[in-house]
């Protein structure tokens, strides 16, 4: 049975700011707008990870975007700790034995674990610099269909797979984007983009936004227009 997820669910508000006075200002700013933050390394690292339990506290949901990679213990260990806090997803890098460790240490919890297949800012030719033989296309797919063997609730992905990766995984699994843009907006360091509107009639459940909202004069009626975006292409 599919999941009906309310639109303003659908939108992940990336806190990509510099610290928690920051980023408490923003999540006060947007009020009632947004449901779902994104927190990630550089909020993380700079005293974040409480703030984790504060929302979930006041009845908002957190993607702990950690991109865990480690051997298995440590990763267990630390799916661990992220779930005590309350976070609602939690993203790993896209290897088996990886995704195995986090897949397993995340049942009985509330945690959803995601993992990152390639990351939106690489194209063919990075991924060749790396030492990969695979292009984006082919490594998104085994890492995909690898993820869903082993249990992973959901994968992140650029909104320029998630249609092929839709086809090719069962229906309960979820499909995170970053790289949204809405049309206009300056898309940074990413490579591979698409609108809010695109991006869910390609199949994503969820959208990660940072930058179209952060540094908007308005940043909660950019929220809500995004939202509103999501719900008009779900309709």
């Amino acid at each position: 049975m599919t999941t009906i997820i309310d639109p303003r669910d659908r939108l992940i508000v990336a806190l990509d700011v510099p610290d928690v006075a920051s980023a408490e200002a923003m999540i006060e700013r947007l009020g009632d707008s947004v449901s779902f933050y994104k927190i990630g390394y550089q909020l993380g690292y700079a005293g974040g990870l409480p703030l984790v339990r504060k929302l979930a506290d006041a009845g908002k949901k957190v993607f702990a975007d950690l991109k865990m990679h480690d051997i298995g213990n440590t990763v267990a260990r630390g799916v661990e700790s992220v779930a005590n806090l309350g976070a609602t997803f939690l993203t790993v890098h896209a290897y088996p034995q990886t995704m195995q460790a986090a897949a397993n240490a995340s049942k009985g919890s509330d945690l959803r674990i995601l993992a990152v297949t390639v990351l939106t800012s690489y194209d063919n030719e990075d991924l060749k610099a790396a030492g990969y033989q695979l292009g984006v296309t082919d490594l998104v797919t085994t890492r995909a269909q690898q993820a869903q063997a082993l249990g992973i609730d959901g994968l992140v992905c650029s909104p320029e797979e998630a249609g092929n990766l839709r086809k090719l995984i069962k229906p309960e699994m979820m499909l995170v984007t970053p790289g949204v843009r809405p049309a206009g907006a300056d898309i940074g360091d990413q490579k591979r983009v698409m609108t809010p509107a695109k991006a869910i009639a390609a199949g994503s459940d969820y959208l990660v936004v940072g930058r179209p909202i952060l540094a908007a004069d308005d940043p909660k009626a950019a929220a809500e227009a995004i939202v509103a975006e999501i719900a008009q292409a779900r309709a």
